[in-house]
């Protein structure tokens, strides 16, 4: 009764490779998916690195051109200022050129018209003459005074224009900040988006990744119980191995003393012989099956392992294929075309052959066999015509292997082929590799050999001859199940069904890759756009501050002016009147006192002498009065100069307002914008952080890559713009100098002025006016 269980034991430890292997091809297929996977996050973060890199040399470009625009800028505006001040400078020594020529015509005349005085000419030339140099000057005030009328208006109207250009540039400036807010709001809304996108797409990885670890684990469970049942067998074989010495120890006992007494519950000798030779048949049988067997699994197994080399051969093809899938798509598009044509011919051979189908089938149960011998052709006829199919079907395969050898050979022709190495795996948690599973089948298989070459043939009593039939007809089974797995295994690897799955998976692999970093590319943009426009605004703010520091500065360092000067009007008795009342002398008229010198000029009792310094006094006191109009039409046009400057600072101070506004506004949504960026980074790094141990490892590498790359852009970016700043502030450093020796050189014309008003009457004191007045 312990035949039953020899056999059994074969076949459960035969069958136990085939379901250790087929569980250790499935560990292998989930290892190298996600070995691959592995390998395509670290291609894509090389691939976003190299992108980072040539993005930042773009902004380092786009940058020093900018810089070089703006110098250039700057030279221009330099250059423009330049030429207007050598037009200027041009016209004033112009004007003053005329103006001492014209002084030193009169100064001519009247030496000539004091000659003949001298000589002593009549009153009534005297006279004459006097009216004729008062008529001359007087047209050569009206003149003066036209044109200072006529520049003060082209003043007016120079400075409506900038009103108008400042308010210009207000409303421009107002849109534009709307355009920003508006443009910022819809950047927010696509973050907010695409934030939930990538966690939508997060959560979806993590799913995948959960289920294929649940897989992982149910396969390593049912291993470990394949595992404890061949040991459980193997501890059976030997607790039997044990009984059968036990009996053959009694069997030669007993044939070496016959004499001696029988063993009791065992039958006679005759009955024990028979079920021997019967037993060692059946287990010689047996054994014969099992050794066919384990040539047919090794014979397998070599197939099993050309058909992995082969494998693995066709995914080198295949990805040194991918590399070259362009020129190939192009193709298809042509082919596209052809393609539609042969399906519809394609479709039509078909409907032909199903009707010849049909009418084949008719045939074939209209000649039915008449005998056996026919039946058997039959069948024979049926079994070559399915051997025929396989054979087409097997060339089929070949002819495409070979037409995608030989483009493979064409493309590695035109472009050099990647020099893939070979990966050699070990055993790892997951299972086995390559190179291991093939060592330890041939392990087993000996093994198992050794097993069958022993035989035990020893009876047990506990067991029946019916439980041996049904454990063999259950091993038999199972041994026919073993084989149609094998055979569905052979027919998956012949249509290469895992292939085209891993290829599919890969496909919305790098889509979704693809999506995610053009994503990651458009929130980069929006992020640099952002950063320019509040750098921008941070450079308007600057600029701002300057001038209104600059102006400050002026201001404080000017003499206070008052503003509410009264004009000399024109029809007041004289300026020069007016000056001597400011200076305490209000005995002295001015009118009265040139006609008493008009008198004494024409008074003949003088002396020659008397009379010259008389009329040289009349002439210099209206050359004075000449004088002090002028320098209060300048003193005027100063203070309406200070005025519009006061006015453009009110202006100036209320843009740096609304720019202040702006640019914390900006501030208020950059900041925004990196807590979002953080928070998606923390929510990434938490949802990684919740993965079991095997995949800790990689989320935290990635992690880690990420913050250091991260980190190295930010102060790179950090340094280009502190470089920036300072080449800004020191270009508008020197433009603030430059404005700043203007106004110090307008404001010494203005002292100058001031100090040449009271200097006509240093040399023609008013004491001695009034003593020639008395006289």
């Amino acid at each position: 009764m312990s035949c039953g269980l020899g056999p059994e034991y074969c076949a459960m430890t035969e069958s136990m490779p085939a379901t250790n292997e087929e569980l250790r091809s499935k560990l292998m297929d989930v290892q190298i998916e996600l070995q691959q996977e592995r390998g395509k996050v670290c291609k894509l973060r090389e691939r976003l690195q190299e992108q980072r890199k040539a993005r930042e040399l773009e902004q380092h470009k786009h940058a020093v051109a900018l810089t070089d625009l703006r110098a250039k800028l700057h030279e221009e505006k330099l250059r423009e200022i330049a030429a207007v001040r050598e037009g200027l400078a041009r016209q004033h020594d112009v004007e003053l050129a005329r103006a001492i020529k014209i002084r030193d015509a009169e100064v001519q005349r009247l030496q000539g018209l004091v000659n003949a005085l001298r000589d002593g000419a009549a009153d009534k030339l005297k006279n004459a003459l006097l009216g004729e140099a008062r008529e001359e000057a007087r047209r050569a005030f009206d003149g003066e005074r036209l044109k200072l009328q006529q520049e003060i208006q082209e003043q007016k109207m120079a400075r409506k224009q900038a009103e108008e250009a400042l308010t210009n540039a207000q409303q421009a400036d107002k849109a534009k900040a709307a355009d920003l807010r508006t443009a910022y709001q819809q950047h927010q809304d696509e973050v907010h988006r695409i934030k939930r996108d990538c966690e939508r797409d997060i959560r979806r990885l993590m799913d995948e990744l959960k289920a294929k670890d649940r897989v992982v684990g149910a396969l390593e469970r049912e291993l470990g119980l394949q595992a404890g049942y061949t040991q459980k067998l193997q501890l059976q074989k030997e607790a039997l191995d044990e009984q059968l010495g036990h009996v053959r120890e009694a069997e030669r006992h007993n044939h070496g003393s016959p004499k001696r007494e029988v063993v009791p519950g065992l039958g006679d000798n005759s009955d024990l012989l028979n079920n021997q030779e019967l037993e060692e048949r059946d287990l010689r049988r047996f054994q014969l099956k099992i050794a066919e067997l384990h040539s047919v699994i090794r014979k397998l197994e070599d197939r099993n392992a050309l058909l992995a080399d082969e494998r693995n051969e066709l995914l080198k093809r295949v990805r040194e294929a991918e590399s070259q899938m362009k020129p190939i798509f192009e193709k298809n598009k042509r082919l596209s075309k052809k393609n539609d044509d042969l399906l519809q011919t394609l479709q039509r051979m078909e409907e032909k052959l199903k009707n010849l189908s049909r009418e084949n089938a008719e045939m074939s149960q209209l000649k039915r066999p008449i005998s056996l011998t026919d039946l058997s052709h039959a069948h024979e006829e049926q079994e070559v015509e399915f051997l025929k199919l396989q054979i087409s079907e097997q060339r089929g395969i070949i002819d495409e292997l070979t037409q995608e050898r030989d483009r493979l050979v064409l493309s590695k022709k035109r472009r050099k082929p990647l020099k893939l190495s070979k990966r050699h795996v070990v055993e790892t948690y997951f299972g086995f590799d390559e190179e291991s599973i093939d060592s330890e089948t041939s392990s087993l298989t000996s093994y198992n050999t050794d097993l069958t070459d022993r035989t035990p043939a020893t009876p047990e009593e506990d067991l029946e001859e019916f439980r041996c039939s049904r454990t063999r007809e259950q091993l038999q089974a199972e041994l026919n199940g073993c084989q149609a797995k094998i055979l569905d295994l052979e027919k998956a690897l012949a249509e290469r069904g895992q292939d085209s799955k891993w290829v599919e998976e890969k496909q919305y692999l790098l889509r979704t890759n693809q999506e995610l970093h053009e994503k990651m590319c458009v929130l980069q943009q929006n992020e640099s756009r952002l950063q320019a426009e509040v750098q921008d605004a941070r450079d308007q703010n600057e600029l701002l501050e300057f001038r209104v520091l600059e102006l400050e500065e002026r201001e404080r360092r000017s003499p206070a002016l008052n503003l509410h000067m009264s004009a000399f009007p024109e029809n007041s008795s004289s300026a020069l009147q007016s000056y001597c009342r400011q200076e305490g002398v209000k005995d002295v008229i001015i009118p009265e006192l040139m006609k008493k010198l008009d008198i004494l000029g024409d008074n003949g009792n003088l002396r020659n002498e008397e009379q010259v310094a008389v009329i040289q006094a009349g002439t210099v006191i209206s050359l004075c009065e000449k004088w002090l109009k002028q320098i209060d039409s300048t003193e005027a046009a100063l203070t309406q100069k200070m005025i519009d400057l006061e006015n453009d600072k009110e202006l100036f101070s209320k843009q740096k307002g609304f720019l202040e506004e702006e640019l914390d506004y900006r501030k208020q949504a950059l900041d925004q914008a990196y807590m979002r960026i953080e928070e998606l980074e923390a929510t990434l790094y938490s949802a990684l952080q919740q993965e079991q141990p095997a995949c800790q490892a990689v989320a935290e590498s990635l992690t880690d890559r990420q913050r250091e790359e991260l980190r190295l852009a930010v102060d790179k970016l950090r340094r280009q713009i502190l470089r920036q700043s300072r080449q800004f502030d020191s270009q508008i450093l020197q433009e603030r100098m430059e404005l700043l020796q203007q106004a110090q050189q307008v404001r010494l014309k203005t002292n100058q002025v001031r100090l040449l008003s009271p200097f006509g009457f240093s040399f023609f004191s008013v004491p001695w006016l009034t003593q020639q007045s008395s006289n």
